[in-house]
């Protein structure tokens, strides 16, 4: 994987630079479709000083906010070259170990953060696809009655295609993107050529005064504002795929310009003619190419929400692995891309949502009401974890450490609050999705906990049980049994519970432990440690390390585990042959239980509907032998 401080060759780099183009940075560069025109929506006279107040807000807003905070500072806090709120939560946990109270701080913040992004993803894929559809009211008035059910159609067949995996699909990423940048910024330039007087909005005066004359009404366009720096997130969390230099060098050489470019030319549209604010962006074009950038913006939109789909998708896989919440299918749709996954529950919910806000808000602009709010949260989660990496792990000074966090939590909190009067017109939604996504997290989490407390409190250690198996020795069988477990001490309870029936043991017995790191990777070296027990040294105790970003590929792991076995202590194992003994726990509480009432039956949904370790972990079903367990906790 692309390493945060590897030095690419000319070749690599612009190569690595032109994937990012087609992945990181679609939902950011749709936004001109919608965010401008949002700026003017409740009624801001269109002037000169209006026009350059906005436009100064949006610039400074993607400097401060996109190029400062996240391409300049964020994006150093790699986890192993890897980039996003989890990879940022697994850091600060790191740099907290000493700490408990801060770990489960951490935790909180990383999980909100996390449920957030949810909220953003049902919203996005509908207002980007659209807002470019809505490009017909303008092309072809007549067609307006058939916005909402072209739309429908573009996003069917978009989350259809998911399980076929985005392999194909996304090799035209890059040339549809960089087709659309370009056309961005050449759209941007013919107008401001017109009015060269719109770029004095680069000067912060004219956004200070606007915010000064306008007092509240000025704080509530920053919620409007906000709408152009969505997708920021994604350049930091797509960095595991590309690298920093290249996501930095497509940004501050390609992207960034060409947004700039657009924005100040729809300013210069406006200041020529005030009644372009219908839709400024499909107005730029001249109208032979009006047809032509229809079609380009809503690849262009598909594109973007393909980008936020895929990262729900990867959100939930790295979610699962770390034990935050319940496993579900896991398909990886390509042999050669370990980030292309495919997660059917999350498609089929995403979908439904989607489908849902298109048909309830009807319009971008009605739309851009739910926008912003999950999006600013998630962006004040991360600030927040990056000031505990920069304290315990960068070691900055103090004064440095709390400037940093000072100057962009500031931000933050101006957009976060400025789209607080949005709650009720439909912000409401994403806080709503946000809210449930963290109270499943939270309570899985929980139910976790006690589980484990449970079977720690019932834990009998390998030593104990090999001392009562010398003085009765029970009936053995041939063959090796392979005892799967979450547990990391001691002897499972399958185990336990399958001696206490059988009353026989096999010749060689494994306890087989998954362990998922705080990090994204663990290579094959480290990924299996295996510890003997017993006067015939015939129980194993055997963990396997894999990262949060990694497949967890068993029946792989079992052949190095059945390497090593064979090398250092001359036994062979026939992986053909094995027995794999799997406990799934059925979980009931009881009346004094610390798990709370209200939470206990959305706790026994949750691990009831959990996907079998069997089929989440690939094992061969013809060689797996299910235990039932009922657990009070």
């Amino acid at each position: 994987m692309p390493s945060n401080h590897q030095n690419h060759s000319r070749e690599q780099l612009t190569g690595l630079a032109l994937g990012a183009i087609g992945v990181v940075f679609g939902d950011i560069g749709t936004s001109p479709l919608y965010a401008f025109k949002e700026c003017f929506h409740d009624g801001l006279p269109i002037d000169k000083l209006h026009v350059l107040g906005v436009l100064s807000l949006i610039f400074w807003s993607l400097t401060l906010v996109v190029t400062t905070k996240y391409a300049i500072f964020i994006m150093r806090a790699d986890n192993k070259g890897e980039g996003g709120i989890m990879a940022l939560m697994a850091l600060a946990l790191h740099g907290s170990r000493d700490n408990p109270a801060r770990m489960r701080f951490i935790l909180t913040i990383g999980l909100l953060g996390a449920a957030l992004f949810y909220g953003d993803s049902i919203i996005t894929p509908a207002i980007s696809v659209l807002s470019a559809v809505e490009g017909l009211q303008i092309i072809a008035p007549e067609l307006d009655r058939y916005i909402l059910l072209i739309t429908i159609v573009v996003l069917s067949g978009l989350f259809l295609i998911q399980a076929k995996g985005t392999g194909a699909v996304g090799k035209i990423f890059s040339p549809v993107m960089c087709t659309w940048f370009v056309s961005l910024a050449v759209m941007g330039v013919i107008n401001i050529i017109e009015q060269p007087d719109v770029l004095m909005a680069v000067n912060p005066y004219y956004g200070v005064k606007l915010l000064w004359e306008l007092g509240w009404q000025g704080f509530l366009i920053m919620g409007a504002v906000v709408l152009a720096i969505t997708g920021a997130e994604a350049l930091y969390a797509d960095m595991g795929h590309f690298g920093l230099q290249p996501i930095r060098y497509a940004w501050f050489c390609f992207v960034f310009p060409a947004l700039l470019l657009n924005y100040f030319g729809q300013g210069a549209l406006l200041l020529t003619d005030p009644d372009a604010i219908q839709n400024p962006f499909y107005l730029l074009a001249p109208n032979w190419a009006l047809y032509p950038l229809l079609f380009l913006s809503t690849l262009a939109t598909v594109i973007a929400s393909q980008a936020v789909i895929s990262g729900a998708f990867s959100l939930s896989r790295q979610a699962i692995q770390l034990g935050y919440c319940p496993r579900m299918d896991i398909f990886h749709t390509s042999g050669n891309e370990m980030g292309q996954v495919y997660v059917p529950a999350i498609n089929w919910i995403l979908m439904v949502s989607v489908f849902l806000l298109v048909l309830s808000f009807q319009s971008s602009a009605s739309l851009a009401s739910a926008y912003g709010i999950a999006v600013t949260g998630t962006m004040m989660t991360t600030t927040i974890l990056a000031f505990v990496v920069i304290q315990a792990l960068w070691q900055w000074t103090k004064y440095t450490s709390v400037v940093f966090l000072s100057v962009f939590l500031t931000l933050d909190v101006v957009f976060l609050f400025a789209n607080i009067p949005k709650i009720p017109s439909g912000g409401w939604l994403p806080l709503i999705v946000g809210a449930i996504i963290f109270l499943i997290m939270t309570t899985w989490i929980k139910g976790r906990k006690l589980l484990t407390a449970h079977h720690d409190a019932k834990r009998v250690l390998f030593e104990d049980l090999d001392m009562a198996i010398q003085k009765n020795p029970p009936a053995t069988v041939p063959g090796t049994a392979i005892y799967l477990t979450r547990s990391l001490h001691g002897v499972p309870q399958v185990f336990l519970h399958n001696f206490e029936h059988n009353h026989v043991l096999h010749e060689q017995i494994l306890v087989l432990t998954i362990v998922t790191k705080e990090e994204p990777y663990v290579d094959e070296a480290h990924r299996v440690k295996i510890r003997s027990y017993g006067i015939n040294r015939n129980f194993y105790r055997v963990k396997f390390y894999f990262g949060f970003q990694q497949l967890q590929d068993v029946r792989r792991a079992l052949e190095l585990c059945a390497q090593e076995l064979s090398e250092q202590h001359q036994l062979n194992i026939d992986l053909k042959k094995v027995s794999f003994f799997v406990g799934r726990e059925f979980i009931s509480y009881r009346y004094r239980s610390s798990m709370p009432m209200w939470r206990r039956a959305l706790s026994r949904f949750l691990f009831h509907s959990s996907s079998s370790a069997i089929e989440f972990f690939k094992i061969p079903v013809d060689r797996v032998i299910e235990l039932g367990i009922r657990v009070e906790l």
